[in-house]
């Protein structure tokens, strides 16, 4: 048995289920509040209550960072897998099949091109390795060959590591947006509000050469690291079998019935969201800028794709069937997030946590620092919106009390929230449920491309 095999089974014998994993950071939260912000005045169970409620309040937030957040990811995630399950997709997919004759093969184009599918959308990029994972299984199972499909399970995950710094990212999104800092911040004290930047513009974070720099490295580096590790992979047993195409309904449509199946309205609809969203973001505005990328106009050019790439009504809202399954997790899982989240709000930790990383930070050292600290953050909390929510008044206010470039504060942010995703299985769900992989099989192959996506980013912070 090769090491990789040795350090794959202890690995799976570690790790529980992604709910039991939210459940115990919740537990974990808990103890941490209590230990490190208890005041000297409350007694235990007086406190104990105190972070009862913190928690409830997260648990339920209904703010544009709680459950309005949550249903826009949901919603971001079900859209991309109903376009990644489209006729035109499919036959991309079915392209890219072509060079993957073997383990190595296949991790790197399926690297690859989840790269690239996720800097545009993380829900679709998401989705779209699923789906070529399992094609990839499937079509290894039928011509009897050999694969280590966990392997390409984690190659299809990698979108999650590059995702914050392509154009759906919520930091930079949500930075750009008009008075968002100074929103931000509201009233937090020792900041001066004046002074603070109306906007930080997506050329100066997504678009920066910096950036662009670290999307190089990740498009070369990770894929052929994921390549050689396809050499040395070993065999899987659990190979997917081929999903049966529904039989086509020849059955003959009357009355209102036949617009569920009109191809025209499909087509009309689908034309007239796009333009409205273009007419929006693109002609409306008096001066063009890249603020207009945030979670609704995503969603409502999803929508529109969606709808033209399916044709019809009727067959948009079956996959959308087939797709909606893939939120479960988000659905019974976010809500523990947020109640982590306000337990860690409530009771300050979250600031201890910044201001540990803060307080040994100087002006060129804090970028790393800030990176490590939304990394840690973001094994707490999944959510990059929710993590801007948070942290970000906090990174922001360091940002100039320091003297650093807000760009690069907001892309540390961003990068250290992306990068633990690797190791935090919260958003392998959907992926999962479509391979029928387990968290404990892509694990140990996710690891790697955590210490590999540890060293571009560092090095990308550290020369810019």
């Amino acid at each position: 048995m090769s090491f990789t095999e040795k350090f794959a089974n202890t690995y799976k014998r570690l790790l529980p289920t992604p709910f039991t994993i939210a459940v115990i950071l919740t537990l974990l939260t808990f103890v941490l509040a209590y230990v490190f912000t208890k005041p000297t005045e409350k007694g235990a169970l007086e406190y104990i209550a105190d972070l009862g409620g913190f928690w409830e309040n997260g648990l339920w937030n209904d703010g544009k960072g709680g459950l309005y957040f949550a249903f826009q990811m949901m919603l971001m995630l079900v859209l991309g897998h109903i376009i990644a399950l489209s006729k035109l997709v499919s036959f991309i997919i079915d392209r890219l099949l072509s060079p993957c004759t073997n383990t190595a093969n296949t991790a790197f184009v399926v690297t690859f091109t989840t790269i690239l599918v996720s800097l545009f959308n993380w829900g679709l990029g998401l989705i779209f390795g699923a789906i070529l994972a399992r094609k990839v299984g499937e079509k290894f199972n039928q011509l009897g060959q050999q694969l280590n499909y966990p392997l390409i399970g984690a190659a299809a995950y990698v979108g999650l590591m590059v995702w914050h710094g392509g154009i759906s990212g919520s930091a930079p999104i949500k930075a750009a947006e008009e008075g968002n800092l100074k929103a931000l911040i509201g009233d937090m004290p020792g900041v001066d509000i004046a002074n603070l930047p109306n906007r930080v513009g997506m050329d100066e974070t997504i678009f920066s050469g910096m950036n662009i720099t670290v999307i190089l490295m990740l498009l070369i580096i990770v894929p052929a690291l994921m390549y050689l590790a396809g050499k040395r992979a070993f065999q899987f047993d659990r190979l997917p079998e081929p999903i049966k195409p529904k039989p086509v309904n020849k059955e003959k449509h009357e009355g209102a019935e036949r617009l569920d199946h009109s191809f025209s309205f499909s087509l009309i609809i689908g034309l007239l969201i796009l333009f409205y969203a273009f007419y929006k973001a693109v002609i409306l505005p008096e001066s063009f800028s890249l603020n207009f990328l945030n979670p609704n106009f995503i969603n409502l050019t999803l929508l529109g794709f969606a709808l033209l790439l399916h044709t019809s009504i009727a067959k948009f809202i079956d996959a959308a069937g087939h797709a909606i399954s893939g939120a479960t997790g988000i659905l019974l899982q976010f809500p523990l997030y947020f109640g982590i989240l306000g337990l860690m709000v409530g009771s300050g930790l979250i600031t201890q946590i910044s201001d540990a990383f803060v307080s040994i930070s100087t002006t060129g050292s804090f970028p790393i620092y800030s990176f490590f600290s939304a990394g840690l953050v973001n094994v707490f909390v999944p959510s990059g919106g929710g993590q801007w929510a948070v942290q970000g008044p906090i990174i922001i206010a360091s940002a100039q009390e320091l003297g650093v470039s807000y760009p690069k504060a907001i892309m540390a942010l961003s990068y250290g929230d992306q990068l633990t995703n690797m190791i935090q299985p919260f958003w392998a769900l959907p992926l999962l449920g479509i391979t029928g992989l387990k968290a404990k099989d892509i694990l140990p192959y996710t690891l790697l491309l955590f210490l590999a996506g540890l060293l571009i980013f560092l090095v990308g912070l550290l020369l810019f």
